[in-house]
């Protein structure tokens, strides 16, 4: 579960629904710092990962901003404060593919566009990618998303959220789920104390977010997650410039499994330090500099 740092909204990024043609959905929009006789740069999409949301990012919507982008991010379908419907059938695969593809088309009306999918979202973002005709994007990055599906760790541990999560309602779960985090935080830690040090406006605002994501959008995913199968040589074929980021460790696809990805795509990559599997949130500045960087070379600047 990805942990922002603060929930300040920088002053030029607000808060606002998206609409599309396949509805509206809830983002964080932050206007590019104005310069002098320069035209903004792009637009960035970001799409969260699974149990996520658009405050994943805000750490990152300053330093790109200031950058020149146009920077969006959002919560998908069923997402925090996304409206979705209670119907598993609502978050296949190729349905929240089909809204990327929406925000898309309304986003890359009038810059070029660069799309960021962190864990989940990255996943998503390639079936996107996969389900059609081009979508307009100068490039794409993954962000700790692997090449198929979660290593067997975290299969098991989300299994338990499917096996509990239908007799349960949304608090109950989370009292759950909170409850056995803890001890595992303890346990890794050797402190009881330490472990339990969150804040409590982000502790407030996890559970904020668990409450108003739709179940059957956890469900759905989380299956997604386990059974995803290999999609790298299609996306390789796809004559686009790709940029692969994660943290030194990541649980969910473990290093090793992204280097080879990157390769087998010919695509850049970037391994932010003292991160894991959220670098937007735990290195923000780093991060944003690695994705500035890659789009400064992808325009040719």
């Amino acid at each position: 579960m990805s942990r922002p740092t603060t929930l300040d909204l920088p002053a030029n990024v607000v808060s606002r629904p998206l609409e599309t043609p396949r509805g509206a959905f809830a983002v964080l929009d932050g206007a590019p710092a104005p310069s002098p006789g320069a035209a903004p740069r792009g637009t960035v999409l970001l799409v969260p990962g699974f149990t996520g949301s658009k405050e994943d990012f805000l750490g990152l919507l300053a330093p790109l901003t200031a950058a020149g982008y146009r920077a969006v991010a959002v919560d998908g379908r069923g997402q925090f404060e996304s409206a979705g419907p209670r119907d598993e059938a609502a978050y296949a695969r190729g349905e929240l593919a089909a809204d990327v593809l929406a925000q898309t088309a309304v986003l890359a009306a009038d810059a070029p566009l660069h799309v960021v999918g962190h864990s989940l979202g990255g996943q998503i973002v390639r079936s996107a990618l996969l389900s059609g005709p081009s979508a307009p994007y100068a490039s794409l990055t993954l962000m700790s998303s692997g090449p198929a599906a979660i290593a067997a760790d975290q299969q098991a541990r989300t299994q338990l959220l499917l096996d509990h999560l239908p007799a349960m309602d949304m608090e109950t779960a989370w009292q759950a789920m909170r409850a056995l985090e803890a001890g595992a935080d303890a346990d890794a830690a050797g402190d009881e104390e330490e472990a339990a040090a969150v804040p409590d406006w982000l502790d407030d605002f996890l559970h904020r977010r668990w409450i108003g994501t739709v179940p059957e959008q956890l469900l759905a995913t989380a299956r997604q997650l386990m059974t995803e199968t290999d999609r790298v040589a299609e996306l390789a074929a796809l004559p686009l410039p790709k940029l692969v980021l994660s943290g030194e460790v990541d649980y969910a696809w473990p290093v090793p499994w992204l280097d080879d990805m990157a390769a087998r795509l010919g695509a850049r990559r970037v391994v932010i330090k003292d991160a894991g599997h959220s670098p937007n949130a735990e290195q923000p500045q780093d991060t944003a500099a690695a994705l500035i960087a890659f789009w400064t070379d992808v325009e040719g600047r």
